[in-house]
């Protein structure tokens, strides 16, 4: 079995994160993002001011796999303990249990950062990611209808949220 580390994000991991990202702009729902981003777009998705919110990068022996963050879930005070959870992972790296992994790995930084609630919104068309938030002890709040629009289609987005602490 592989083993998997995680790393904090910084530029030397940029090119191959932006590379995961872009693949699922390209071919997927699971972003709303319709054009490939720059390297500095990707750069405010991924890199955050202070210690509370981060991203962290999957790497195995073959390199980057993917990548896991927590970032705000709003601008208000009323959700300081609230945060959203995205997991990416490069296409060859899915069903090998390590979207399990990283959720479980950034739960616990979130933990440390004293966050009470973890939140992922998810295109209602992914399953997999449904899954695999399912499996990982999330449920289901929320249910938006047609609220996005990719690839000529509306699409639904559900929110997924566990109460970490």
């Amino acid at each position: 079995m592989e083993k998997y580390c995680f790393h904090e994000m910084n530029d030397k991991y940029l090119d191959e994160v932006l590379q995961i990202y872009t693949h699922y702009v390209l071919h997927t729902s699971a972003t709303f993002h319709a054009r490939p981003l720059t390297r500095q777009e990707m750069r405010k998705l991924v890199f955050f001011d202070g210690e509370k919110y981060k991203t962290f990068v999957i790497c195995a022996d073959a390199g980057v796999c993917g990548y896991v963050l927590i970032a705000q879930h709003k601008n208000r005070e009323a959700y300081d303990g609230t945060a959203e959870i995205t997991v990416y992972l490069k296409p060859t790296c899915t069903g090998q249990g390590l979207g399990s992994m990283a959720i479980s790995y950034i739960e616990e930084y979130a933990k440390r950062q004293k966050l009470h609630v973890l939140v992922a919104t998810i295109c209602g068309q992914n399953e997999a990611s449904i899954r695999l938030f399912e499996k990982n002890g999330y449920s289901q709040c929320a249910h938006y209808k047609e609220v996005g629009q990719k690839f000529g289609q509306l699409l639904d987005v559900v929110a997924y949220q566990k109460i970490i602490n």
